[in-house]
């Protein structure tokens, strides 16, 4: 039917009815129209859904099923290409669930949970899991900044929610429009703090422990091909601003150079060298299983090392922390030094008119160069003085080879709809290609400008 989302009113029923068109081999199909706009799609195998979803006589029956029962299946995000469709099992995706929320997150019975998430990214099924720790969970169905940001913090004060989950951007949106978290929750504070979504930086740690001093802040990494994570939170370890504190309980990970050896210290491919209850029983429509095995056994299988690669870039520290730097696929390569996307992100958007950014890898004859995107804060140009102070910034936190060639001011950065930057499809608009994932993003029309701007590049 239709919803309202930062006080407009939203009419999809055009939309549904071209979903129900598509779908042959359905007969019947629901619609909410709890507004009562009588926004019904046409025709008449529309039901409402408080008559479908009418309670049935006497108490629920449970059947049981095997480990390996096929529960769910997940699309990832997008960031590098075309959504996989990642099958996931009721009992791997329920231990290591569990695990996570109990032992990790320190989750409690009678507790309350709240992860700000769509229901089309793995955390609405990771919170959903809060359940079986006899949690209580708090969903939110709206805006974020609506009417203000400090809507969320509100929540989680109105509702006493002791577990609150969020990401690195809305933290940083926070930080920007400084918001006043401490005031929003009064009397209230959380007990814990989960982000996820993108690296959470040394600043968003030290904002979020300015507002709230007793909150055990946990950094959580993973991702929707293991619907759990890799590495997250500790409650009885000290946090380090910028590092994850450990890998989760029972996941072997390692840094890994490109010849398969384990490093220290320095940067590497993140790897799990042992079966983790959550991995996926396979691919939708992936019969032989070699589109699963190509996605992430097939990068050291080439060097006789058969282990999960997960496609990020991590560095494991000494006391055994994690930091990440961002996608793998995404690194940047200019004459052949690899550089994480993360770690421009992390200089760049702590410079104040810089409000978000994204970094590429641009062809240049034989090696590649990298191009920064930047978006700016209100009434900012992108002048030369500008120019030379985020190279300068650069150059002095990080090194020569991190420095742009190019520095170009945008309009907007491409999100996908779980809030991550998508660095392939800028690469592949500039470079002419199709972009293979707009459907995955929540801002698909900021990818034209980028598009223009590679037709402007090829007829130079």
């Amino acid at each position: 039917g239709a919803y309202y989302y930062g006080g407009k009113l939203i009419d999809v029923s055009r939309e549904a009815r071209a979903v129900a068109d598509g779908l042959k081999s359905s007969t019947q199909f629901v619609f909410c129209d709890e507004l009562g706009l009588g926004t019904k799609p046409e025709g008449s195998q529309w039901t409402p859904l408080r008559d479908f979803a009418v309670p049935s006589p006497g108490p629920l029956s449970f059947e049981p099923v095997a480990f390996d029962a096929p529960l769910y299946i997940m699309f990832s995000s997008g960031t590098t290409g075309v959504p996989k469709c990642i099958v996931h099992s009721v009992g791997g995706t329920l231990i290591q669930h569990l695990k996570e929320l109990r032992l990790h997150c320190d989750v409690k019975a009678k507790s309350r949970l709240f992860f700000y998430t769509t229901c089309g990214w793995m955390m609405w099924n990771w919170m959903v899991s809060a359940l079986a720790a006899d949690a209580t969970i708090v969903t939110f169905d709206g805006a974020l900044n609506y009417p203000n940001l400090g809507r969320l913090w509100e929540l989680v004060r109105d509702e006493r929610i002791e577990t609150f989950g969020t990401s690195p951007k809305f933290i940083s949106t926070c930080m920007g429009q400084a918001v006043d978290a401490r005031a929003a929750l009064g009397d209230f504070a959380p007990r814990t703090i989960l982000t996820t979504g993108s690296p959470l930086l040394p600043e968003h740690s030290e904002w979020i422990q300015s507002q709230c001093p007793q909150v055990h802040l946990a950094s959580i990494s993973g991702g929707t091909d293991i619907i759990s994570c890799f590495m997250l939170g500790v409650p009885t370890l000290p946090v380090r601003s910028g590092e994850i504190q450990r890998p989760g309980l029972g996941m072997a990970i390692e840094a890994w150079d490109a010849q398969g050896k384990p490093v220290r210290g320095e940067k590497g491919e993140l790897v799990c060298t042992k079966p983790f209850p959550s991995m996926p029983l396979g691919f939708w429509n992936d019969g032989d299983g070699k589109k699963y095995h190509d996605a992430y056994f097939a990068y050291y299988a080439e060097r006789g090392r058969d282990v999960w690669r997960h496609g990020d870039f991590v560095e494991v520290t000494a006391d055994g922390g994690i930091v990440v730097y961002g996608r793998s696929d995404a690194t940047l390569n200019p004459g052949g030094v690899r550089i994480g996307t993360a770690e421009l992100y992390r200089q760049v958007e702590a410079i104040d008119e810089i409000a978000d950014s994204l970094a590429i890898g641009k062809k240049e004859k034989d090696d590649t160069v990298i191009v920064l995107f930047v978006k700016l804060k209100p009434q900012r140009v992108l002048d030369a003085s500008l120019v030379a102070n985020i190279k300068s910034v650069i150059r002095s936190n990080l090194t020569p080879r991190h420095v742009p060639k190019e520095i170009i001011q945008v309009q907007d950065i491409p999100y996908t709809r779980s809030g991550k930057k998508v660095e392939m499809a800028v690469t592949e608009a500039v470079h002419g290609q199709p972009v293979k994932n707009l459907a995955s993003l929540s801002n698909p029309e900021s990818i034209d400008e980028y598009v223009a701007m590679g037709a402007r590049w090829s007829a130079l």
